[in-house]
């Protein structure tokens, strides 16, 4: 059997012919300045890593580990490059991320078996207000949640069989877990409980405009009200379902307070949420790519994460009109009959404002040239506006990381932003 080997870091700083593929592991190395909430990234990172921090980034590829490919590779294919290792290395960091997010949502509202390890029987009011969303809302969480864990597990077992050291951002699990009946007691990475969702995924995968090709581009909220303030997106207690008439044997007849419901519809437009920005990362480092079965890699993965997208917009489109205040995180919440919201015209608005429920197919946008006209497909693609940076930036915006340490600027975002940078500085090597 023929077998490729791998080159060590020494090889490859000899290929790489610029910065762009500088060794992923370093934290001494330049970070390019980038803005971060209104700051300076440089500044942001000043001072480096600490030594957890440290830790986690790990070395990124072994020179003493070099590795046999298997023998029906193709002879003349691109050796993998320290690019592709930064790439996959974020990517299985944020997987990680989205792991740990699904598997509070499973254990609360997915169904309850086996294949989801970790689940402790549910929290039932908050499942069954779910599917007032739609009833297989469960099933589709739990598998969701596969899918999430079967992503990080896959990359890190590549990575470990390439030579590259995975990253390990257990330390990081320190944030609590809700209090109501269903959730595990442990250390989280995320924070459900204090979001702040930025809904105009929603316009934009409905608007003839692109953020990638149309400058200056605006694209309106389906939920203005989720990207002001906090909101949970599970209960944080049993005080959350308190209130709410639970009818086991059929749910049809159960009834909810206007809290649950905003926190199960809440949870429906988050879901969509994080799962656009797979979407288009993906396909964004894709593009900077080298090595074939890397770029299979990203080929393959990406497209189950559009899947996840296409289901939950369409779900969250059918939450019904509710206005709540939250006396915990001191906010409100209005949710819209999207189902009577504007939809297509003729000429297309270019106003980023068509929010029709029902309109879950991408409609045909501005790419590449507008002599070519508008295409249906996946938005934005660019580094700029969907890479690794654009993804860590926007679950911090989010407020994923609330309650990480320190509060000015968590530990974890610099350990994501480090990583992301790294990523989205690999260039293909041809």
């Amino acid at each position: 059997m023929k077998t490729e080997v791998i080159p060590s870091t020494e090889t490859l700083d000899q290929r790489a012919s610029s910065t762009d593929e500088a060794v992923g592991a370093s934290p001494e190395r330049a970070i390019p300045s980038r803005s971060f909430g209104g700051g300076n990234r440089r500044k942001f990172l000043k001072g480096g890593m600490i030594a957890a921090g440290a830790t986690v980034l790990g070395a990124g590829l072994s020179p003493s580990r070099l590795l046999a490919q298997d023998g029906d590779r193709d002879d003349d294919r691109a050796p993998i490059t320290k690019g592709d290792i930064a790439i996959l290395r974020f990517l299985q960091a944020l997987e990680t991320i989205e792991e740990d997010l699904w598997r509070q949502y499973s254990e609360l509202g997915g169904t309850q078996d086996n294949e989801v390890s970790g689940v402790n029987g549910g929290n039932v009011p908050y499942m069954q207000a779910l599917q007032l969303l739609d009833g297989d809302m469960p099933q589709y969480i739990h598998d969701n949640t596969d899918d999430e864990i079967s992503h990080a597990r896959f990359l890190g077992n590549y990575l470990e069989s390439i030579g590259a050291e995975p990253v390990d951002l257990t330390p990081f699990a320190v944030l609590p877990s809700s209090k109501a009946d269903g959730a595990i007691q442990k250390g989280r990475l995320t924070n459900l409980t204090q979001l702040t969702v930025d809904t105009r995924f929603w316009s934009q995968y409905r608007s003839i405009t692109n953020p990638d090709f149309d400058p200056g581009a605006v694209f309106a909220h389906a939920v203005p009200s989720l990207n002001v303030g906090m909101h949970t997106a599970i209960p944080r207690s049993n005080d959350d379902t308190a209130g709410s008439v639970i009818n086991s044997a059929d749910p049809t007849q159960s009834t909810f307070t206007d809290l649950l419901k905003a926190i199960a519809f809440t949870a429906g437009f988050h879901f969509a949420f994080i799962e656009q920005g797979g979407t288009s990362l993906y396909p964004a480092l894709a593009q900077h790519v080298t090595n074939l079965e890397v770029l299979r890699i990203l080929l393959s993965i990406g497209p189950s994460e559009t899947m996840h997208f296409q289901t939950w917009q369409d779900k969250a489109g059918n939450a019904t009109p509710l206005t709540v205040f939250d006396k915990i995180n001191n906010s409100s919440v209005t949710f819209t009959a999207l189902s009577e919201a504007k939809g297509e015209t003729d000429p297309e608005s270019l106003n980023g404002d068509t929010l029709q429920a029902n309109l879950i197919m991408p409609e045909p946008t501005h790419f590449l040239n507008p002599k070519f006209g508008p295409v249906a497909i996946i938005r934005p693609t660019s580094i700029k506006n969907g890479g690794a940076t654009a993804s860590v930036l926007s679950f911090a915006a989010d407020g994923l990381f609330r309650g990480q340490k320190p509060f000015n600027k968590p530990e974890l975002v610099q350990v994501l932003l480090r990583l992301a940078e790294e990523a989205d500085e690999a260039r293909r090597r041809i």
